[in-house]
């Protein structure tokens, strides 16, 4: 992209009818729900493949049962998760990506590893600043 492109990219942004920096717009909701630690997680997560409830809670180390729930219901409310109901005794639930929610969680994965790739830098800052408050 050359610089008159990125300007004019740059403008229609601003032009957009949300606004995540504006207080009142709903896209800070759903910005807090996909980069919250387990939004973030369980969308990496499904990624990867439908799952059932307790197959997710396992892959998302460390989320409670209420909390995944509260997650997904949220992420389903953001039309990004789809939950399929099966009618069997005992009921089966699946969660999936929609379509939506695989173009989230692409751009999530590649912040995501971005990050991992960066740790041993991460790791070294933390030390040095550490030492510095010691």
């Amino acid at each position: 992209m050359n610089s008159a492109e990125e300007l004019t990219a740059g403008q229609n942004l601003r032009h957009l009818p949300y606004n995540v920096f504006a207080k009142t717009c709903p896209s800070r909701g759903t910005l807090e729900h996909v980069t919250g630690r387990w939004g973030a997680l369980t969308l990496g997560a499904l990624h990867e493949g439908p799952f059932r409830f307790n197959e997710l809670r396992r892959r998302v180390d460390g989320v409670s049962e209420k909390m995944l729930s509260q997650t997904l219901h949220a992420l389903e409310r953001d039309g990004l998760v789809h939950r399929e109901a099966q009618p069997t005794n005992p009921p089966r639930v699946d969660y999936e990506l929609t379509p939506l929610g695989h173009e989230v969680a692409e751009r999530l994965l590649s912040l995501i590893r971005f990050v991992e790739g960066s740790m041993d830098d991460v790791l070294a800052a933390r030390q040095t600043y550490d030492a510095c408050r010691d």
